[in-house]
């Protein structure tokens, strides 16, 4: 059985993965296949912007990567790619499938009004940049969290913090929701019957 990873492929030199990086928002990132039977790496998608996490369907039949996207992988459809869900509350950071019939989603940040004019804009990320190479300029990177979605991808539940920054991983493990952090050496954990999620739409 074949296995899949994403790459966030960075230029010349690796660095730490910060709010500049965002900025830049250039499409290094790949999406592989490896078959340990055979020994063989396999290019499938070229020029992504954010490949980072990706989750293998129940079936078998497609993955989810994040930008968030679908990518079949059997089928009629095979080697195909759909968008999987959209409007995200924040930037798509890794992927889970929990074998209860749902992904969770972690966003390394949540979404503002700049971040969204930056993103549509280049000339304004372009000049962020600049600025910051002589003073430091305020980034929000907070109210990361945890979004859980259906197999068809319709959000079910949202777990966020203000003051979260760089939420990379969660899971749901029984009533329990794991989740770690870029820049954190613990995990932490939320008790599912006692903190209420708000709705994924």
């Amino acid at each position: 059985m074949a296995r899949y990873i994403s790459l966030m492929e960075r230029t010349n030199i690796i660095r730490k993965i910060t709010c500049l990086d965002v900025l830049e928002a250039r499409p290094h990132g790949r999406l592989m296949s490896f078959d340990p039977s055979t020994k063989q790496t396999a290019v499938l998608i070229h020029d992504l912007y954010f490949a980072n996490g990706v989750s293998v369907a129940p079936d078998q039949n497609s993955l989810v990567y994040c930008e968030t996207v679908l990518y079949h992988i059997h089928g009629e459809k095979k080697g195909t790619v759909e968008n999987f869900v959209e409007n995200l509350p924040g930037f798509p950071g890794n992927i889970q499938y929990d074998g209860e019939g749902h992904y969770w989603i972690a966003f390394l940040a949540g979404r503002t009004a700049s971040w969204d004019a930056m993103f549509k804009y280049p000339i304004l990320r372009k000049i962020l940049y600049m600025l910051d190479q002589f003073v430091t300029v305020p980034k929000s990177m907070n109210n990361s969290g945890v979004l859980s979605v259906t197999l068809d991808g319709q959000p079910v539940s949202l777990y966020t913090d203000p003051a979260s920054e760089f939420t990379t991983s969660g899971l749901k493990i029984g009533n329990y929701l794991y989740y770690g952090f870029l820049y954190k050496s613990y995990i932490s954990r939320i008790d599912l019957t006692k903190i209420a999620a708000t709705h994924g739409e």
